[in-house]
Formats: structure tokens, C-alpha cells, sequence
């Protein structure tokens, strides 16, 4: 059997694939007391066991992985840094949206150089092209009138486009130089042995059953009963399974492939010089170049995304099923000399989608001390990392700066009920072409 067959067999991201090893911490084994239960090991947990532990040494945290760390989303992701929140704010939220996304990224980055973190990864830009005239004007439009306000985007014509993107079919595109690509596999790695300096108690292979609500929350688990004074629901499409938004978040699984590390011409030629981009088609095409030179892509296709009956979230990912397929047939459309490149991993993953188009971060419960950072909605690497400064300020009673962002303690709803939420996601993606349902808002 092949390197390449065992990968997809295993179905590991490239970026799980050549990461560094990885010293597991054992599973809990005993009943324990803490002051802060983090449920999920991913972007969310680990920024916020990070930055509670930060802003408060003596507390006592935890974090409970019900596998290893960033073998979720966090992992299995397309790994570009995005700016922006939700889909189609008006300019002021664009704005502001922005300003967060753009300083959230300089934050994370900054905390990789404070640290002297191992993490690959890019910040050279990336584009979001258009495929029709009229997207490319009212992009080109826009793009000038966010300029005007002092947001670092420039407008490039097709005819422009030149060595830097050879997406076929591309009208234009819109510029952002302070996007780029991280491998966050490497990053929560890397984080591990700061959280135990800091104190964080961490347990994998230690899946949470059952939450027990009260003042003192207590969670049960294969090997013991957690009982803290507050939790944190980092588990974003795996949230459901708990008994929280149940009917605000949809994991629907994102499929993605990775060709073979491309040599400096094939990329220049096949693909162009840019790192990143993604497109404006309702099936939204992503693709990203890692620190190997491999192009990562996924999108462009029904087939590509799917929503399974109960919210479960397990899905194998073979090496020529029908969305490695389409992902090929994508990929060789927006970029026909790349056609015959061999694909040399294949995975997939849960995103969690709401409503909305946007993620919730907060607090709830009747004691006040459930906090929650979910529903990302394809813009984790960033707005999860970012969830966790959030849960920390608001577990500290400071966050103030946050009140007027649209996560800001937004409860996801508004998701039918079984079956008519398998029945509406296909026949909505089907009829629509668009991902899962519409924003009701």
C-alpha cells in the first residue's frame, strides 16, 4: 500500500500528515475539580485555555479532548486566514468586521513570535475572485469604496490578473494582503506546551457524555466526573451532541483534496504566484498552496460539501468516491494545466454552520457559566483563535469592546428539526446550489 493510499485511508489532513510528532496526554482516569471545564481540543479550546490561563494563573483549567487535540475542524481545514465575519455586511460593518479579523490575525501571529513557535505559515495575501461582469463591477465598486475608509484592499482586473492567478473563468478579483495560510495542526502542537507551563490540565481520548447543569457544572466521562465552576463548549459542529443548539448549528462535512508538492514552474504556470483565493459561486472554491507546495482545494461543488441524517458527523474519504471526484473535476476547471497533477491526499471534516452565516460567541445559562464559541461557518482558523481572547474577556467581566460585533452573544437557532432538516438541506443545495439553508435574517 502507497504513502498516498494509507493517507487517504486514514483520512489525514496534509496537514496532520507531516506535522511534527506529538507528545498525547493520557486520558482523565479520576473524578476531578477545576475552576474552568474546556469540552474540545481544537482552535477554540486551546486559544481559550491559553488566554484564560494568561489573564488568570491561579485558575484552574481543563481541557477535555474527545480524541487528540486538532483532530477536528482545526485540523482539517483549508488553512487560510481570513478576514471578515459574515457574508455581505454594509460597508460599516465591513469595516468593522475588518478591523477585528485583521487584528485578530496580528495577534495570533504575534503570539507565534513571542513564543518562537514551530507554526508554518504565510501572510502574503490572497484573492476572492468574481466570475461574471457584473460581480467584477459591483466587487470593483465596493473595493474602492473600502479603500476609501482606509482598508488595505485593491481591485485587479482580469486582464490584470496575469502570473499572479490563472483561475479560468475569473472577471476579477479583490486583493487582501493580510490574509494568508497557516497550518494549524502545527500551531495547536505548538501551543501544548504552553498550556502546561501555564498549569492547564489536559486529558485526550475523553469524550464528554452528559452535561449536568447547575451552579457546579458536572460533566461525565468514561474515566471520571469533571465538576467545575464554569465550561466552555469549544466543539463547534460537534455541539449538538451535547444538547446545546441543537437546532442552531448544522455540521455539514467539507471534503478537500491536496495534490503533490508543485515545483516553482507548474505552480507559476498551472496555478499562478498568489497563495490563496476563493471564489463567489454559491458552492464557494477555495484552494491555498501550503509550505510544501502542495495546492490544497476544496468547494466548487455539491458533491464536495454534505450534510448527513442526525447530525452525525464520521464520513470516510476515499481516494475516488463521488467528492474526490468533483473536487478533481473543480480543480481541473479553474485550473485546466493542473489536470493531470496526482492528488496525493484526500480528507474530510465537520464545519459548523448556522443560520446566520456567522459564528456566536458568549455566555448563557441560568448560572451564567456556559460559554460557547460555535458556528464559525468556513472562518475558524481565524474567528476561533479569536474566540478564545473573547471568552476570556468575558469571563472576566470586560468585554465591552465586544458588544457591537455580531458574535456577541449570539445564540445560533432557527435549524428545523429532523427530517425535515435532511429534507431541507438537500433540497435546498439541490434547487439552489447553495450551501445548506439560507439566511433567514
Amino acid at each position: 500500500m502507497s504513502a498516498a493510499t494509507r493517507t487517504f485511508d486514514d483520512n489525514r489532513s496534509v496537514w496532520m500528515v507531516d506535522a511534527a510528532p506529538d507528545a498525547t496526554a493520557a486520558p482523565l482516569a479520576r473524578d476531578l475539580v477545576v475552576d474552568v471545564a474546556i469540552i474540545g481540543g481544537g482552535f477554540t479550546g486551546v486559544s481559550t485555555a491559553y488566554q484564560l490561563s494568561r489573564r488568570n494563573p491561579g485558575l484552574g483549567v481543563a481541557l477535555l479532548e474527545a480524541r487528540s487535540l486538532g483532530n477536528g475542524a482545526s485540523g482539517r481545514s483549508g488553512g487560510q486566514m481570513l478576514t471578515g465575519i459574515r457574508p455581505d455586511p454594509d460597508v460599516e460593518a465591513r469595516v468593522s468586521e475588518y478591523s477585528i479579523t485583521r487584528a485578530a490575525i496580528d495577534d495570533l501571529l504575534a503570539i507565534i513570535r513571542e513564543h518562537g513557535l514551530e507554526v508554518r505559515h504565510r501572510r502574503d495575501g490572497a484573492m476572492r475572485v468574481t466570475t461574471t461582469a457584473a460581480a467584477a463591477e459591483a466587487a470593483h465598486a465596493e473595493t474602492e469604496a473600502l479603500a476609501a475608509r482606509g482598508l488595505p484592499l485593491h481591485f485587479v482586473a482580469a486582464g490584470e490578473l496575469g502570473d499572479r492567478l490563472r483561475a479560468r473563468g475569473a472577471t476579477g478579483a479583490v486583493f487582501d494582503p493580510g490574509e494568508g495560510v497557516l497550518n494549524g495542526v502545527d500551531l495547536i502542537r505548538a501551543m501544548r506546551p504552553l498550556l502546561l507551563k501555564a498549569g492547564v490540565e489536559i486529558f485526550e481520548q475523553t469524550p464528554v457524555s452528559r452535561v449536568r447543569q447547575g451552579e457546579t457544572i458536572e460533566l461525565e466521562t468514561p474515566g471520571g466526573t469533571v465538576r467545575a465552576r464554569a465550561i466552555v463548549l469549544a466543539t463547534n459542529g460537534y455541539t449538538p451532541r451535547l444538547g446545546f443548539f441543537r437546532t442552531g448549528i448544522l455540521p455539514v462535512i467539507s471534503h478537500v483534496i491536496a495534490t503533490a508538492p508543485l515545483d516553482d514552474e507548474t505552480r507559476a504556470r498551472g496555478f499562478g504566484t498568489t497563495t490563496a483565493f476563493s471564489d463567489d459561486l454559491p458552492r464557494l472554491a477555495y484552494a491555498s498552496v501550503d509550505p510544501a507546495g502542495r495546492l490544497v482545494f476544496g468547494g466548487g461543488s455539491n458533491a464536495a460539501y454534505g450534510y448527513r441524517f442526525g447530525n452525525r458527523t464520521a464520513v470516510a474519504a476515499r481516494p475516488d468516491d463521488r467528492p474526490a471526484r468533483a473536487l478533481r473535476g473543480s480543480l481541473a476547471g479553474y485550473f485546466p494545466e493542473l489536470a493531470g497533477v496526482p492528488i496525493e491526499h484526500r480528507w474530510s471534516g465537520p464545519l459548523g454552520v448556522t443560520m446566520a452565516r456567522h459564528c456566536g460567541i458568549g455566555v448563557m445559562g441560568e448560572h451564567r457559566n456556559i460559554y460557547y464559541g460555535v458556528g464559525y461557518s468556513g472562518h475558524g482558523v481565524v474567528l476561533a483563535n479569536l474566540a478564545g481572547r473573547v471568552i476570556a474577556d468575558l469571563h472576566a467581566g470586560d468585554h465591552d469592546r465586544w458588544r457591537e460585533a455580531c458574535f456577541y452573544n449570539y445564540q445560533p437557532r432557527g435549524i428545523p428539526p429532523e427530517p425535515m432538516r435532511w429534507l431541507g438541506y438537500h433540497a435546498y443545495t439541490r434547487l439552489t446550489g447553495r450551501s445548506a439553508f439560507k439566511r433567514l435574517d
